[in-house]
């Protein structure tokens, strides 16, 4: 009875986790540790002589286990111990404890947990001598297992070859197993080498193990690489080494070698690997090591189970998780805790219930991991939760109330969050962090910064996650001065030099707009994972610096880096800026060998990248092969074929995506609406309308200004007017709408008016307006008020802006005056593509055809743009202008060649001009006939004006009015033209036949007509006016004019008098033409040598071509006609179309 209440009053002691008694000081004996408590028990056993020697395990022999009365409690007595020793106390580890055998289950897996958790020195070599002691018991086999086991959680190796530590051994393997630096652990490394035990495999596993454990992956590479023998443990020990440094290629690459030198993986390798497919999120992969796991037995082994599970939750795949799930035999918390955690992570939030149900039937309550996971997924059922976890007390669980917190801050709900946060007795980083997060997803960029400061002044240590989290604030917020104190702060703390913090600030900064301190950030960077490569090839990409981003992804596959999702969706956004088909389809084939071309987020990427580049039909095929398409699918589809003009496919699609059932949203909408502005069907468009009621986004503001401009560009302004009187709220968008909408309506004098109106009210111009403004001075050539503008502009430092500089240029070229244009092109600190186009074009449709061609040189030479259409277009109509036509099909044939530009209609339509006014009408007919899409209405009508112009191949003029009267029977410009062609050819009773059939179709010829821009407004003039309250001064001053161009050598060209009337009534008709009645009515009002600006509605004609010229040299000043084609400058007898029009 006394022995048994020494025994139960000891296990009593340790159950209580009290304080070790006395006796229980170690003491040294040799080199092993022996408890005193333990040496008195022995004494008072009757099985062993009263003689105070110690157990006989010391000699090596085999000792007596305890009487049968006393087994189970001295089995309880040393599972107290070791619980003591599990705490983190100073456990009485003896050879003598360790020597009863049967009971060496438990003591393996505490020895694990003391080496973890109290590092005890010593415990790996007291396993292996406890081994060595009972290899003679019934079950050495399962002894050694566990002994194995042990050795393994403690980075060190165990066979039966294994010798019996020495005192040198012992104290190196001491050493490694208590080394926390990469410095100490390199000097047990020499040790080991000094003392000749660098070949024991044991000891070469712990070094690989310790060196992983101080971070120091490398060097455990290299020892793993010069190890002379390797056994299972040692691929195990480096293949999860690397796991845990985030290298899971270089894990899997391991383990496939393991494989092919003949070792067979445990659960530990397997494990390793799988993890490993789970970092690398690569099912293919974690499939194939599935198989091995069953063909190996381990697929009903519960940590290999949990692992799978994981790994196929984080490969997107919940129904193999779940299957896992289902087949694991015996299934601990972690098993729970993983599924659970699975469906919070899938939004599976009923089923997480049920399983929290099927949890607690099968007598298991939740844990504080379980409640998280449960808190953060399940928002409609939160509350409940929450009261549970009140109930059970799991709140005052730090880490159950960080969940509660940040799943309250993750819902928007951040008052409330920070209500429990403040009543919490215990708060930790995680909390902190949760609620930070909430106020970023708020916005609330200063609270952000206000409960970082606090909690820091208040003696927390926030850690990487929160600085990372103060940045995202700083970037959202688009604040860099609130960055850079931030990252001063880093600098204090000496945490610059870690991978998360870096790839923050370059993410920071770059969303800051300031790239050139994200690049800075970027290159200092020590290390950089694919999350760093992904934030500076994104960051560059949104700073428009689409080829830097570019090579930085091709630098990111020099370095062998694997690129994910996110890091093709930033390369394909580049890619489909710079317009590089050919970039993007080698992009396309890294997909594809990824095994990411079924990804929702890069299909969407690429049909954008197919369809900014010019190549609508891949982007056709990347959309009709996407398995998984989802709405931003479909708005990605329309939007590309709006933006390819190609409107009746995207108000297709639309249908398509309706009749498929999917919920349309307002991008749905502004992509339809720009669908139908190209259209110009007022029908769709009011369709469109009624649609945006039925779905309640009629009020939406951005859906207001795209239905004002599609009704606008459907020449519908009653109702684009009377929708923008209606509108709650009016921003900028919404009068530059107005604005675009009466200039691309010809009402330039409205625009001007509603300009007004807008500055009455309140409203400033921003570029934008001032854009659209300049447009409408050059759609009516109102130089003066162009000018004006042009002064508001630099007083209100819109000067820099590329758009705003850029429509200064075109503004000025379109009202002839070139010099002003070409200044402002000079003095442009940066110019885009528009800058150069607009200077091109005015220089051709001014007439300095070899100008413009010289400038296209140098954008070549000295610009990194490309010449996309636009510039081609300005090109081609620079050679037609100078008569280089030669020139003009090899800059034509360049396109498709050298620039990888499909030409367009537009393109063909300069060809066939080219060559009309050369004469050559029957190449002309013979590059329709080859063109690839059928020839619209602007290429026969170019076509009937060549014929017209030349006066010869009338049959070629009929066959080309015949395919227009098809196309458009309405349009009278057509009947006009053939009438036209026919007169000068004389055919007179053919043009009485098409005047005849003009007015059965009742279409109206527009009148010819010109106005000039006076201070008092605008002059308009028809030909042989007398409506002008100064029409006698005008024709007096008109006839002076005749008088003095007969002296000069004129004579009228009757042969442009195309009726069929005597000589004399000719030259009288061509006398009164409107622009030499606007000529005389300017030289009335004005004296001096100011230039002479006149717009004409029609094409010049060739008696006033002629006049022009020698009334320029008789009033000593310029004159600048501008007609439906292009300008021309009369000055000193000249033209600057050099007769070439």
């Amino acid at each position: 009875m006394e022995v048994t209440d020494l025994w139960w009053r000891g296990w009593r002691r340790f159950r209580r986790r009290a304080s070790l008694p006395q006796p229980f000081r170690r003491v040294k004996l040799g080199h092993d540790f022996v408890c005193r408590w333990q040496i008195m028990i022995h004494r008072r056993r009757p099985s062993r002589p009263e003689n105070g020697q110690l157990p006989p395990s010391f000699s090596g022999s085999c000792a007596v286990g305890p009487p049968p009365l006393f087994a189970g409690a001295c089995e309880e007595y040393d599972e107290g111990i070791f619980n003591v020793a599990e705490e983190g106390g100073e456990a009485p580890v003896s050879l003598g404890l360790l020597q009863r055998g049967r009971w060496l289950t438990t003591w393996s897996r505490t020895l694990c947990n003391m080496h973890q958790r109290a590092r005890i020195p010593g415990a790996t070599a007291i396993a292996i001598h406890a081994y060595r002691i009972h290899r003679h018991y019934p079950s050495p086999a399962t002894t050694l297992s566990r002994v194995r086991g042990a050795s393994l959680y403690q980075s060190t190796a165990f066979t039966e070859e294994s010798p019996l530590p020495s005192s040198t051994y012992s104290l190196l393997v001491e050493g490694c197993n208590t080394s926390a630096t990469v410095s100490e652990a390199q000097r047990h490394h020499r040790d080991a080498i000094r003392s000749g035990f660098d070949a024991d495999i044991f000891l070469a596993n712990s070094l690989v193990n310790v060196y992983v454990n101080v971070g120091s992956i490398e060097d455990a590479r290299k020892l793993f690489d010069g190890m002379p023998q390797r056994n299972t443990v040692s691929w195990s020990c480096i293949i999860s080494g690397h796991v845990r440094h985030r290298r899971p290629s270089e894990a899997v690459s391991l383990f496939s070698e393991m494989r092919r030198e003949g070792f067979d993986p445990t659960h530990f390798a397997l494990g390793s690997v799988l993890r490993a497919c789970s970092q690398r999120r690569d099912r293919r992969l974690g499939e194939a090591v599935h198989g091995l796991v069953v063909k190996n037995g381990y697929a009903l082994h519960t940590v290999v189970g949990n692992v799978l599970m994981g790994m196929y939750a984080n490969c997107d795949s919940f129904d193999d998780a779940f299957k896992v799930f289902d087949e694991i035999p015996e299934r601990n918390m972690v098993s729970w805790n993983g599924i659970i955690s699975t469906c919070s992570r899938f939004q599976e939030n009923d089923l997480a219930l049920e399983l929290l149900s099927e949890l607690r039937h099968m007598g298991m309550y939740p844990d504080e991991y379980t409640l998280g996971s449960l808190i953060s997924c399940c928002q409609e059922h939160v509350e409940q939760i929450l009261a549970y976890v009140v109930k059970s007390g799991h709140l005052r669980n730090v880490y159950v109330g960080s969940a509660v917190v940040s799943t309250y801050a993750r819902f928007r709900q951040v008052a409330v969050a920070r209500r429990i946060f403040d009543d919490m007795v215990e708060k930790n980083v995680v909390s902190i962090n949760g609620l930070m997060v909430g106020y970023v997803k708020q916005s609330c960029w200063e609270e952000t910064l206000e409960i970082f400061s606090r909690m820091r002044n208040l003696g927390f240590e926030m850690n990487t996650d929160s600085i990372v989290i103060l940045l995202s604030a700083c970037a959202c917020g688009s604040e860099p001065s609130w960055g850079r104190e931030v990252h001063a702060h880093v600098f204090r703390t000496g945490i610059q030099h870690e991978t998360a913090i870096g790839n923050a600030l370059v993410n920071m900064y770059a969303k800051c707009g300031a790239i050139h301190d994200a690049r800075k950030v970027f290159k200092r960077m020590p290390k950089k994972d694919s999350i760093s490569w992904n934030a500076m090839i994104s960051g560059l990409d949104q700073n428009e610096c689409y080829q830097e981003s570019f090579e930085t992804f091709l630098v990111m596959m020099r370095e062998k880096l694997v690129p994910d999702n996110l890091t093709f969706v930033s390369t394909l956004s580049s890619c489909g800026n710079l317009a590089s088909v050919q970039s993007g389809q080698q992009i396309h084939s890294h997909i594809i060998k990824r095994g990411l071309d079924l990804d929702v987020s890069v299909g969407n990427s690429l049909l954008t990248m197919y369809a900014s580049s010019g190549s609508i039909n891949d982007s056709f095929k990347v959309f009709n092969r996407m398995v998984g398409r989802d709405q931003v699918s479909w708005n990605a589809m329309i939007g590309a074929l709006a933006d390819c003009e190609m409107a009746t496919e995207a108000l297709g699609c639309f249908l398509s995506m309706i009749h498929e059932g999917w919920t349309v949203n307002r991008v749905t909408f502004l992509n339809v609406l720009a669908a139908s502005s190209l259209a110009s069907v007022l029908e769709s468009c009011r369709q469109v309308h009624a649609l945006t009621v039925k779905y309640g986004l009629a009020k939406d503001n951005a859906i207001e200004n795209a239905l004002i401009s599609s009704y606008a560009k459907c020449a519908e302004m009653n109702d684009a007017e009377q929708l923008f009187h209606r509108m709650s709220m009016r921003d900028v968008v919404s009068w530059n709408s107005m604005i675009a909408g009466y200039t691309h309506n010809g009402l330039a004098r409205k625009a001007m008016d509603i300009v007004g109106y807008m500055l009455l009210v309140g409203h400033q111009l921003d570029c934008f307006t001032c854009a659209t403004v300049l447009s409408a001075c050059a759609a009516v050539a109102a130089l003066e008020l162009g000018m004006q503008v042009h002064a508001y502009i630099i007083r209100s430092s819109f000067g820099k802006d590329v758009v705003v500089e850029s429509s200064l240029v075109d503004m000025y070229a379109k009202c002839g005056r070139v010099n002003y244009a070409s200044g402002v092109f000079d003095f442009m600190d940066y110019r885009n593509e528009f800058s150069w186009n607009s200077m091109i074009s005015g220089y051709a449709r001014n007439g300095y055809g070899e100008e413009a061609l010289e400038l296209f040189k140098k954008m070549l030479q000295q610009s990194d743009k490309r010449p996309d259409h636009v510039t081609f277009v300005g090109v081609l109509s620079a050679c037609s202008h100078v008569g280089l036509v030669d020139e003009g099909l090899e800059y034509f044939e360049s396109m498709r060649s050298s620039y990888g530009l499909v030409p367009k209609m537009e393109h063909y339509s300069c060809i066939v001009d080219l060559l009309g006014r050369a004469g050559r009408v029957t190449k002309a007919e013979e590059i329709i006939r080859r063109m690839p899409m059928q020839p619209n209405s602007l290429i026969w009508r170019t076509l009937l004006g060549a014929c017209c112009r030349t006066r010869g191949n009338i049959e070629l003029g009929i066959q080309a009015a015949e395919r227009l009267l098809e196309l458009e029977p309405q349009n009278p410009v057509t009947y006009v033209l053939m009438s036209n062609m026919l007169a000068s050819g004389g055919k007179w009773e053919e043009v009485t036949k098409v005047r005849t059939m003009m007015r059965g179709m009742k279409v109206k010829k527009e009148p010819g007509c010109s106005w000039v821009m006076m201070k008092d407004g605008v002059h308009l003039f028809v030909s042989g006016d007398s409506s002008h309250q100064d029409a006698s001064v005008i024709y007096a001053k008109l006839e002076d004019l005749n008088l003095q161009m007969r002296n000069a050598g004129y004579v009228p060209q009757t042969e442009f008098a195309l009726y069929d009337l005597e000589a004399e009534h000719k030259e009288q008709l061509l006398s009164y033409h409107s622009e030499k009645l606007a000529l005389a009515f300017v030289l009335t009002r004005t004296t001096g040598k100011l230039p002479i600006r006149i717009m004409k509605n029609l094409r010049i004609c060739g008696d006033c071509h002629s006049a022009f010229k020698i009334i320029s040299q008789i009033i000593g000043r310029q004159i600048i006609v501008r007609d439906s084609n292009r300008f021309h400058h009369f000055d000193a007898g000249q033209c600057s179309c050099k007769d070439y029009w």
